[in-house]
């Protein structure tokens, strides 16, 4: 098992924002939450695979954004900031050498990978300022499949609200979702970093440490917790989502 990752720009401070205050970041101690986030994947057997660093590119280390992966096959998005298209070369070419084929959003579509949520073989996808439905629906037809919609105006990005625990469970921080009705099986959680976890496997999950009630009700269901800092990406809206792209 595969993933993506990209080292964080010593520019990260100067990421853009949408729904939060700027703050200083440290742009050393992201390093080394990076690494220590890319390391803790390995150590479930997901082995890195590191896209070329781009300096001059704030937000290059949110590669979550830059594409789709679905049963072996890739879709480059069309990221919804302008600022950010100059991220996806570098992608591309990574896929490239890794023999894996791959489609584009193309325009008027935006697409921005943390706006897809993936349930099984049920997809989701934020509409809100970064991806729009004409984004939504070529994904559709990229990858066969169908996409529920779903409105977000609170956060970033739908996986910035909800993400989905091993057995399909969704869950997030109900001040930041808009609509909870539009997943089957919803968990209210009292955190909003506890709204984002990676599953590592069946049954382990990796999130940030800044949730630590959240991380006592996940281990009470059964699950093992892997917590991360990430402090430094968590003032530029980033969670452990957008930090890589398992190729699962």
């Amino acid at each position: 098992m595969k993933c993506l990752v990209r080292r964080p720009s010593p520019r990260l401070a100067d990421g853009l924002l949408t729904h939060i205050d700027r703050q200083p970041v440290d742009a050393d101690l992201a390093l080394r939450q990076w690494q220590a986030y890319v390391d803790a994947l390995a150590e479930f057997g997901w082995e890195p695979v590191e896209v070329p660093a781009a300096p001059e590119l704030p937000d290059g280390v949110f590669v979550e954004d830059t594409m789709v992966w679905w049963q072996g096959r890739a879709v480059i998005t069309r990221p919804g900031a302008p600022a950010r298209r100059d991220e996806i070369p570098a992608v591309e070419q990574a896929l490239a050498g890794l023999g894996v084929p791959a489609t584009r959003i193309e325009a008027p579509g935006t697409l921005d990978g943390g706006d897809v949520l993936k349930i099984g073989d049920r997809f989701y996808a934020g509409v809100g300022g970064r991806t729009n439905l004409a984004g939504i629906q070529q994904l559709g037809e990229l990858l066969g499949v169908e996409v529920q919609p779903v409105p977000v105006t609170k956060v970033l990005h739908l996986k910035s609200a909800v993400t989905a625990l091993p057995d399909g469970t969704v869950i997030g921080y109900p001040p930041l979702v808009d609509d909870p009705g539009y997943f089957k099986d919803f968990l209210a959680v009292p955190e909003e970093p506890g709204s984002h976890v990676v599953v590592l496997d069946d049954t382990t999950v990796l999130m940030a440490s800044s949730a630590p009630l959240t991380a006592d009700i996940l281990r009470g269901r059964g699950l093992e917790v892997v917590a991360v800092d990430i402090s430094e990406f968590e003032k530029l809206e980033g969670c452990v989502t957008c930090l890589s792209v398992r190729l699962r």
